[in-house]
């Protein structure tokens, strides 16, 4: 099994004045051999979340979670994954098909290979 690591590019949702339209770098990890049930999302400033893969899949098609991590569809071709801590809420847009491709990977990388 291997890790699945993919790098994207994703909307941080702000009250903040400016208005800027600005993507920035996400990284998605998969790594069955720490946590086969988990994945990872690593934001611009450096933190590092982990949660169930099933949120993040169910969360693709209807509102899920109550703790620390939201995932909800936003419209047809985005999901909304927020994230809540001590020091506030990040609230992350995603391309829905960017978090599938990953999920898809996800589970290619758990199979295992049949010996014969």
């Amino acid at each position: 099994m291997s890790v699945v690591e993919q790098y994207t590019r994703a909307h941080i949702v702000t009250d903040a004045d400016r208005v800027e339209d600005t993507a920035v770098p996400v990284v998605l990890r998969y790594d069955p051999e720490r946590d086969p049930r988990s994945v990872r999302v690593g934001l611009p400033d450096r933190r590092e979340w982990t949660f169930s893969r099933t949120l993040l899949e169910q969360g693709l098609r209807a509102p899920v979670g109550t703790g620390e991590v939201r995932v909800w569809p936003c419209g047809r071709v985005q999901a909304v994954v927020e994230f809540h801590s001590a020091h506030g809420v990040s609230v992350v847009q995603f391309e829905s098909k960017t978090l599938l491709r990953f999920l898809r990977r996800t589970y290619t990388a758990t199979v295992q290979p049949v010996s014969h």
